[in-house]
């Protein structure tokens, strides 16, 4: 049985493979991002799932791309969690990022970027991804990404830059007692979950003058720190992964244009297309 995960930080996406490589089901936990989720947590989540658990000596490889794990630390953590759980398994993980780039492009040369809880960006020249930024995350960068546009909305609501009937629904929808947010940042598991949360508030009110205007400024703040830097040309392929892509996708165009740029396309969800590539390639 082989296993193949597209982890983000909200949610991770789970599919188990046969011998034939034919889908034998799949499955869907909590978050898996070993940067922000304490290690007994990520253990939690996985084992707590009963179709992974059911499976689990049966397993004989897993191909894990996940939000957290572009750096050695939070990578060789997650690792030994799957290598406890999964005892037969040979585990391979990787970044979010190639995940994306297998989801998109496959082999083909391409500008392809993140925008989920949270954000990120990478060249892709057919054979090896370039990266000009290391990701440094939710608090310093991950610019449009749901955890961006949750703090953009918290700090204008406490700075009364909201408009009023905004706020009002806003104040329906969320706890917004200020020791609750700061138990919520600073305490709990998940912050940028918690973060990108209150970005879902924004599909529901994306006509609005104030909201169309706080994606637009987060869209171009995007493309200046993750796309212009790699001086592609109008004609490079530009791809994008995630919900908040997927959801405000004409304004996204918008920006492109703006930078004489177009976007070929937008994927939501990149597990099936990662499927389909493992199944091409996993001999």
């Amino acid at each position: 049985m082989i296993l193949i995960a597209d982890g983000g930080s909200t949610k991770a996406d789970w599919i188990a493979l046969n011998k034939d490589k034919s889908e034998e089901f799949r499955a869907r936990t909590l978050g898996l991002n070993p940067a922000v989720v304490p290690e007994e947590e990520l253990h939690n989540r996985i084992i707590n799932m009963f179709q992974l658990i059911n499976i689990k000596d049966d397993v004989t490889e897993i191909h894990f791309y996940g939000a957290g794990c572009g750096t050695p630390k939070p990578t060789a953590i997650l690792k030994k969690i799957l290598e406890n759980i999964f005892v037969n398994a040979k585990v391979f993980i990787s970044e979010d990022m190639l995940a994306a780039v297998y989801a998109a492009t496959g082999k083909e040369p391409a500008m392809v970027c993140i925008l989920g809880t949270g954000s990120n960006s990478c060249y892709f020249d057919g054979e090896n991804m370039k990266m000009l930024v290391p990701s440094l995350g939710y608090i310093l960068m991950d610019e449009a990404s749901g955890n961006y546009f949750g703090k953009k909305l918290i700090i204008d609501y406490y700075y009364s830059k909201m408009p009023k009937n905004i706020a009002a629904e806003f104040e329906k929808e969320f706890n917004l007692e200020a020791d609750f947010i700061k138990k919520s940042i600073y305490k709990d598991a998940n912050p940028n979950m918690y973060l990108a949360s209150f970005a879902k508030f924004m599909f529901d009110f994306k006509d609005e003058k104030y909201i169309k205007r706080l994606i637009k400024k987060g869209f171009q703040e995007f493309f200046k720190y993750r796309i212009l830097p790699y001086k592609i040309s109008e004609k490079t392929p530009i791809y994008f992964i995630g919900s908040i892509a997927h959801y405000f996708r004409d304004i996204l165009e918008k920006i492109a244009k703006k930078n004489d740029l177009q976007i070929t396309d937008v994927i939501q969800r990149p597990i099936d297309n990662l499927l389909e590539y493992h199944r091409n390639n996993i001999k």
